[in-house]
């Protein structure tokens, strides 16, 4: 038996220090290990505990682990987890499949055809959020491999209804908007985390899928997931999202990271009982 676990990354599995959320005392706090250094600082970090947890996982030679972000390859790769090196990792919300940390150029070709077919062009996008946000509340604009666009704003300052707004507008052309810490999302609908953990699961003959992940570009993830897990904040549990197959998990911060990825590591052993 193989099983694939695909786990999204920020907020889900590692922690900038402004998410980790530690609202405990500070002589119990949880010891922390640095996962990710940008510009020369430590940028995100995992519980000690969960980095023993995700080493133990990949341990496992019938355990695939697969990375699954919205990141960009270049951002991925600043990451250097604990553990085995990921055969596989999913960037750019699916646009993206690295085979040892090399770009598929035939996933990368099918994302393509289906986006032209389907999709309105993204340079119309871009322009539609560049003339329409805010210059009161936009800090960046920036377009991620080719494929979506997202906005760095003021979360406090951006109005709901500009949300909404946006999210009609972008629908209609084959789009999807969403609003995730303070960026703004404009993304394919095509354009999946689920697409591509189901081409990695048909590569690796994998028979069970897990996966966790904490905001709406994660929903299709945790469907087609045979077993998913979200934490206890982020989009989701703000919209008291879950379904059959998923744990709405109470904790929330990085302590919700460690309980995610131990809850990876006690499926993966069950999974390996049965199958024995």
């Amino acid at each position: 038996m193989t099983v694939l676990v695909a786990s999204d990354l920020d907020r889900t599995l590692i922690y900038s220090a402004a998410a980790l959320g530690l609202t405990m005392p500070d002589p119990v706090a949880p010891r922390l290990l640095c996962v990710e250094v940008h510009e020369s600082k430590p940028l995100s970090y995992m519980t000690e505990t969960a980095a023993g947890l995700l080493a133990e996982l990949t341990a496992d030679p019938s355990v695939v682990f697969v990375p699954t972000t919205t990141r960009t390859r270049k951002q991925y790769q600043r990451i250097r987890f604990p553990g085995r090196p990921a055969p596989y990792a999913i960037c750019a919300n699916g646009g993206q499949l690295l085979v040892d940390g090399v770009p598929d150029r035939d996933w990368r070709r099918q994302v393509a055809a289906r986006l032209a077919e389907e999709c309105a062009p993204l340079e119309e996008v871009h322009q539609h959020l560049l003339a329409v946000a805010d210059p009161a509340w936009l800090r960046k604009a920036r377009l991620a491999e080719d494929l979506f666009a997202y906005l760095v704003v003021e979360r406090d300052l951006v109005p709901d209804e500009w949300l909404k707004s946006l999210t009609a507008w972008a629908e209609a052309r084959g789009w999807t908007a969403s609003l995730q810490g303070r960026k703004i999302y404009a993304v394919p609908r095509p354009l999946t985390k689920s697409a591509a953990m189901r081409e990695v699961a048909r590569r690796t003959g994998a028979t069970t899928t897990l996966a966790a992940g904490d905001s709406l570009l994660d929903a299709d993830l945790l469907l087609a997931a045979d077993a998913g897990w979200r934490p206890g904040h982020g989009e989701l549990a703000d919209a008291a999202w879950t379904a059959p197959s998923v744990t709405a998990l109470a904790t929330a911060g990085v302590l919700a990271g460690e309980e995610i990825v131990r809850a990876f590591t006690q499926e993966a052993a069950r999974l390996g009982r049965l199958d024995a």
